[in-house]
């Protein structure tokens, strides 16, 4: 497989766009994961706790390795609470800290490992494939080993521009190609049903679609945010909304699960480990169809104005149209 460039190749500082990757799976503890990424990546392992772990001094960074559960990893709060509290500190965060370590021997298998990457080149992508493939020889089990295993791969895109023209391009294009994209990954049933990669509603890709939507950076995200008061959608832009907008008042910007980061934060492929092939570089390649379609001014709004046209015609007419459609198959 070939790796595919996008139309806008360096960041806003003229160096390579970065890609951050993560990544679920069952079958590996996270002890035996960091151990395999250290050894692909000539990393040192560094123990947070028992169930999160840290390969630091790769090429890239640092990959952080855990189970993707907060109740299997100590409460960074705790010794606030217990300093306040009176109780003996050192025997009360002993417990909790065996406590959290069994829940996560309990749970492990249950739950995902999750593995997140630093920041790749874009055009290094492939040598993180590697990872991929030693993950399945190594027995990690990726989404359609099971009905239970609602597991994804997220791909955390550096923008190349700040500009509103540019981030309205980008998520026009993408509104326009999920459909495509769903189809392309056969999005597994079970992530159909979880709420974690949930599409877009028609009503805001009417609003953004229609050409004359030329919202400035403020209305952008107070329009995302009425219509999407949720991380939960397969392209999430909260995080890369903070960052352009640090100071907004939406509190969906200020929880402590959304960073600040420069980035399209899109969590729509599966984990598809036991693929041959399947890593990085596949969901990079069907991502890098947005971008060309976002690039290319005159396909994005003809399509634009299709899909507008397509979508507020009378429901008997849709109905006539798709039932006329399906008869010539």
């Amino acid at each position: 497989m070939t790796l595919q460039a996008p139309p806008l190749r360096n960041n806003l500082n003229g160096k390579p766009r970065c890609v951050g990757v993560e990544v679920e799976f069952a079958g590996l503890a996270a002890r035996d994961t960091a151990a395999l990424v250290a050894r692909l990546f000539d990393g040192e392992i560094t123990t947070v706790s028992p169930h999160r772990l840290l390969v630091t001094d790769t090429r890239w960074g640092t990959f952080g390795i855990e189970l993707d559960t907060q109740y299997a990893h100590p409460d960074p709060g705790l010794l606030d609470n217990v300093e306040a509290s009176g109780t003996p500190p050192k025997r009360r965060l002993e417990l909790h800290a065996k406590t959290r370590e069994l829940i996560g021997d309990m749970v492990t298998g249950l739950v995902p490992t999750e593995i997140i990457c630093p920041p790749v080149p874009w055009d290094e992508l492939e040598r993180l494939d590697a990872l991929f493939e030693a993950l399945h020889t190594h027995g990690a089990k990726g989404t359609d080993a099971s009905l239970l295993y609602g597991f994804g791969l997220h791909l955390n895109v550096e923008i190349a521009d700040q500009s509103v023209t540019y981030l309205l391009a980008m998520l026009r294009a993408y509104l326009l190609l999920a459909p495509w994209l769903r189809k392309e990954i056969n999005v597994d049933i079970t992530r159909e049903v979880l709420p974690h990669a949930n599409p877009f509603a028609k009503e805001y890709a009417l609003k953004v679609l229609d050409a004359r939507y030329a919202p400035d950076l403020d209305t952008l995200i107070d329009d995302y945010l009425r219509f999407n008061p949720t991380r939960n959608r397969e392209l999430d832009l909260l995080p890369l909304f903070r960052y352009l907008s640090p100071s907004h008042p939406n509190a969906l910007l200020h929880d402590g699960l959304t960073k600040p980061r420069p980035t399209f934060h899109y969590r729509l492929p599966n984990a598809q480990l036991s693929h041959p092939n399947w890593g990085a570089l596949m969901e990079w390649n069907r991502w890098v169809e947005v971008e060309k379609l976002a690039f290319d001014d005159d396909a994005l709004k003809a399509r634009c104005a299709d899909f507008v046209a397509e979508h507020t015609k009378p429901w008997w007419q849709r109905l006539k149209a798709r039932l006329s459609r399906r008869a010539r198959v």
